[in-house]
């Protein structure tokens, strides 16, 4: 491992800390505005990242992704975690606010990840690519701001998908309350433990190439353009 894989890694690293904790921090904010204070008195509306870390989805995940292709011999794949779920009440959500603001709860992670995705665009379009000539603080900022941009689009468009224990999956639940069709929210309320097998099964199959990937392409392509 050469100076420019330990670059790229801590860059990884940090893109990957920015993108999953602002996410998880965007949901206990906007839940504190109308009125949950639970994230706020659990200490979990901080930047400090001791206490977003989830062993499983901070470290082991995005480690097992970006490593294994390395030990097998190919590129090193894509780094994707989560952080631990900040703790919301949505039933104080809803008594202040109704199904809107649930869904405005819900939805408030992607809107963080997009946005920072599409700033990270607007850089990486500024930026010219680094040369032997530049300094290595320029090399890892470089990296870094490609990283932000690629780590916060997966997210954004991962959390978008349908899928129970997911924001998208919340969001269409919160969805169907409003418009009082039953059918959908006892499907999610049902389905809901079953969410990671989901996941597991979209990242493990080709369907990962079009639920995840193509889309992913797709934006950061409009994005740089």
């Amino acid at each position: 491992m050469d100076l420019l894989d330990i670059l790229k890694i801590l860059a990884a690293v940090a893109a990957l800390a920015i993108a999953i904790i602002g996410h998880e921090i965007m949901h206990g904010w906007v839940a504190h505005m109308y009125g949950d204070d639970t994230a706020k008195n659990a200490g979990r509306l901080t930047i400090n990242p001791l206490v977003h870390i989830d062993l499983v989805g901070t470290i082991i995940v995005p480690a097992a992704l970006y490593f294994i292709p390395l030990l097998l011999g190919t590129s090193g794949g894509i780094l994707f975690g989560w952080a631990k779920p900040v703790p919301i009440d949505m039933y104080k959500v809803i008594q202040r606010g109704g199904y809107n603001a649930a869904m405005q709860v819900d939805l408030a992670g992607i809107v963080y990840n997009f946005t920072l995705g599409a700033i990270a665009a607007i850089g990486l379009t500024a930026m010219s690519a680094p040369t032997t000539a530049d300094s290595l603080f320029y090399v890892f900022f470089y990296i870094f701001i490609y990283q932000l941009l690629i780590i916060n689009i997966v997210l954004a468009v991962f959390n978008l998908l349908p899928i129970p224990q997911f924001d998208g999956g919340h969001f269409l639940m919160h969805l169907a309350l409003k418009y009082n069709i039953k059918s959908i929210a006892e499907f999610y309320y049902k389905y809901d433990r079953y969410g990671m097998i989901i996941v597991l099964i979209v990242l493990m199959t080709p369907l990962n190439q079009y639920l995840l990937f193509m889309p992913v392409q797709f934006i950061i392509n409009l994005l740089l353009s």
